[in-house]
């Protein structure tokens, strides 16, 4: 896949397009990107996916608290395995939040050569967001674009979006995220120093810090993840929350403990992938009883992991 500088000027004609933010790449941009893939190679032309590098509520709102299942990166990756031809990363502005529907097509098709965009099922877009398909493709086909929409998603898990798969996420239901998104959520940090109180009840830990801001976590509790790890992918349970138990404070941590591994891996990058909920995290009345509950844990994780595990060999 192709990065398109969003400066360049595309031959005319030469592209058909899509647009959307693509936050999380779930299942519904997946057969949004398929539409996208056909139409394109049934004229012949370059299939491009046009996406901003911030979402619109953070431009329009100051005070939006909205959370973000992937960073840029990972987006852009996640659209590259859909195999469209290129992308476009546009910088959302205060500028562009003004700009209608109309000199946006004109926009596109001007600049960047789109000569037919398929929209997304429910998709909208334009300061004055048109309503209806029909009213996209009255106002294309004044600037030269050939409005298509897309069908829309209605696999099992449907109907999916960037808000449902966030609430998910938010409330703990990892799994039924996974199976919206065609892949488990994932977070990316690097190990730094916490509270070092694992090791001394046998269950040593790695503190996953350096995790975007922007990012949603899974709501506090214990979960079976994967881990990966300088080049390895290994299993283990992870908890995101204060440690009541332990009485570390109102910090927020997350903390994995990884199977049958003890190396010292301070200062790598890290990722977990979040494969099932184990629990809710709650107040234990003494070390041994969290000993005891952890003991659960790791065998319950064990357990969704090699169930997980077969279900994608």
């Amino acid at each position: 896949m192709h990065l398109v500088n969003y400066n360049d000027h595309l031959p005319d004609s030469s592209r058909v397009a899509t647009i959307g933010m693509f936050d999380g790449v779930h299942l519904g941009h997946a057969t949004l990107i398929a539409a996208l893939r056909d139409e394109a190679a049934r004229v012949g032309l370059r299939s491009l996916v046009v996406t901003f590098d911030r979402h619109p509520q953070r431009v329009l709102s100051e005070a939006s608290e909205l959370k973000m299942l992937q960073t840029l990166d990972d987006r852009i990756s996640a659209i590259a395995s859909l195999g469209p031809d290129e992308l476009l990363i546009l910088p959302f502005t205060s500028e562009m939040a003004t700009t209608t529907t109309r000199d946006f097509l004109q926009m596109l098709h001007n600049r960047y050569g789109v000569s037919t965009l398929i929209v997304g099922y429910n998709h909208r877009f334009g300061h004055d967001a048109p309503s209806t398909t029909v009213e996209y493709a009255a106002i294309g086909r004044e600037v030269g674009v050939n409005v298509i929409k897309a069908p829309e998603y209605l696999g099992e898990y449907a109907p999916v979006s960037s808000t449902i798969v966030r609430g998910l996420i938010a409330a703990g239901k990892v799994t039924d995220a996974m199976h919206c998104m065609g892949r488990p959520y994932c977070l990316h940090g690097r190990v730094v120093h916490g509270f070092h109180n694992g090791r001394g009840i046998g269950f040593p830990t790695a503190n996953v810090g350096e995790i975007d801001s922007d990012i949603i976590l899974p709501h506090n509790g214990a979960y079976a993840v994967l881990v990966h790890l300088g080049g390895q992918c290994l299993q283990g349970m992870v908890n995101v929350g204060t440690r009541p138990t332990l009485d570390n404070g109102p910090q927020l941590s997350v903390e994995v403990n990884i199977f049958d591994f003890d190396d010292d891996i301070y200062g790598q990058d890290i990722s977990l992938e979040f494969i099932g909920f184990l629990r809710l995290e709650f107040k234990l009345g003494s070390i041994e009883e969290l000993r005891e509950q952890l003991t659960r844990d790791r065998e319950k994780s064990r357990a969704v992991l090699t169930t997980y595990i077969k279900s994608i060999n």
